[in-house]
């Protein structure tokens, strides 16, 4: 089955990062058919850069990555929505193995994996990759019940979307947009983590402990936003209802 794919990358003054994640996007083994920069009142080249590429750029006057993600997502018009930040380099055969895991899997709704983290020191790689990223993979995972997303490296489907957009946060902007993603999914929804799929990321929000404290901080505020809505264990018992029920249904 054959399914359009949209790319969404949203930037701010990341001009130099934007060209280099393009550049590995131009030379998909199966190019995107669509690729939408949102541009989030970047004041350096980042339109042009976009354009110089023939991304269409999508404005978002709100700053932040949950509301420029979002604008994009909305923006987009093909069956699959991919998503890179601007600093993500996807390997050649990134967009064929996103379309192939949705043809392949028609109840697939979400698929994500992880970041191969480039720059910065060894060691603040090997923090990266080992401590920190994995906490969220797997603690994140085991408290809601389902795999979780990683806004570097993720896809749904536009169907998905059309359902998560009236749960995300949006106009939050110091939400953690992917973990805010993550614990909305809703239940029934079929989300995977896939740990070959990588894409390189990069190494500089782990760079300072200013960086990487807040984010800590906005994954923090992130989740306790979500649990005022709906506690937690809430959330993870209506995932293994839902399970049971997915795993009787006939096929």
């Amino acid at each position: 089955m054959s399914l359009m794919i949209s790319v969404v990358v949203p930037s701010y003054n990341d001009a130099v990062m934007l060209e280099q994640c393009l550049d590995a996007l131009g030379r998909q083994t199966r190019p995107a058919d669509e690729i939408v920069v949102v541009d989030n009142c970047s004041t350096d080249a980042t339109v042009e850069v976009a354009r110089a590429t023939g991304a269409r750029v999508v404005t978002e006057s709100l700053r932040g990555i949950p509301g420029a993600t979002a604008a994009g997502f909305d923006a987009a018009v093909g069956d699959v929505l991919g998503r890179l930040d601007a600093d993500s380099i996807p390997p050649a055969d990134w967009v064929e193995r996103v379309e192939r895991a949705f043809a392949d899997a028609p109840r697939l709704d979400a698929l994500s994996g992880p970041g191969r983290f480039y720059g910065g020191t060894a060691i603040i790689r090997w923090y990266a990759e080992r401590l920190h990223m994995p906490m969220y993979y797997r603690f994140v995972a085991w408290v809601l019940g389902h795999d979780v997303l990683y806004g570097s490296n993720l896809a749904i489907r536009a169907s998905a979307w059309r359902v998560l957009r009236e749960h995300v946060h949006r106009d939050i902007s110091d939400v953690t947009d992917d973990l805010d993603l993550t614990i909305n999914l809703q239940p029934g929804m079929g989300v995977r983590f896939d740990p070959t799929l990588e894409v390189g990321v990069s190494a500089r929000p782990f760079e300072s402990w200013a960086r990487n404290n807040r984010a800590v901080r906005m994954a923090r505020d992130t989740a306790l936003i979500n649990r005022r809505e709906q506690p937690f264990l809430e959330r993870r018992r209506a995932w293994v209802a839902s399970r049971r029920e997915r795993a009787d249904a006939p096929r």
